[in-house]
């Protein structure tokens, strides 16, 4: 069942449209300030946003853009019927349609059936790019990990040790051949600092899910291998 996150401050029409949606066979949760908002939509999983602009805590462009620091769910902004320049900003900020109050229902469900329509499509033709190993998901170009669907903040140096990784699935790296690839030639620093950054991935995307995804070659180093 597809979840939708109602982000509105005017908790009568919230309210009118999670009945909607819920008669749609949609879950919803609510939220119904900015700051509120992006604290669901970061600590769980969505299929679909709706965000008002005029939010109280955080505005909704504020919302949108730091979403999209770390997802790219589908996100349809609710917008008061003369705010162009809103809706310009929403969608250069990466929004993916916006509908003007007020709205009729019916009006809305379709856009978000077109939502869902264009977020499948899209899926399927990012999907081939993405490294995939059992319950791990990462893709290259939006440099985004999930793991059992849930978002994973990686730093730069840790996301590309693990795709480094993932590249050379079933191959055991030695350490020097991650440092070079990693670090690079001229890198000065610890010996161990492979160690160091497989114990942090560790740390990020084995131990709170009790997964066992790295593989720990004694003497030589590490490797990745298919389930």
């Amino acid at each position: 069942m597809r979840r939708i996150l109602i982000i509105e401050d005017e908790e009568k029409l919230a309210r009118f449209v999670e009945l909607e949606l819920r008669y749609e066979g949609y879950e919803v949760d609510k939220a119904f300030n900015g700051r509120d908002g992006l604290e669901l939509a970061k600590t769980r999983p969505f299929d679909l946003i709706l965000l008002d602009i005029m939010l109280p805590g955080l505005n909704g462009i504020e919302v949108l853009r730091r979403i999209r620091q770390f997802s790219q769910v589908p996100v349809i902004l609710l917008t008061a019927r003369d705010a162009v320049v809103d809706k310009v900003a929403g969608l250069d900020g990466g929004a993916d349609d916006y509908i003007t109050k007020p709205f009729a229902i019916e009006e809305l469900l379709a856009r978000i059936r077109t939502a869902f329509r264009k977020n499948n499509y899209s899926n399927q033709s990012v999907e081939k790019n993405n490294l995939i190993i059992g319950d791990l998901q990462l893709d290259p170009l939006k440099r985004d990990v999930q793991v059992k669907g849930n978002p994973v903040y990686l730093t730069k140096r840790e996301f590309d040790l693990l795709h480094y990784l993932l590249e050379n699935k079933n191959i055991v790296l030695d350490r020097e051949t991650i440092l070079e690839k990693i670090w690079g030639y001229d890198f000065s620093g610890e010996t161990n600092a492979v160690d160091v950054y497989i114990r942090y991935l560790r740390t990020k995307i084995e131990e709170p899910f009790d997964l066992k995804i790295i593989q720990t070659i004694r003497g030589v180093g590490y490797v990745i291998k298919d389930e």
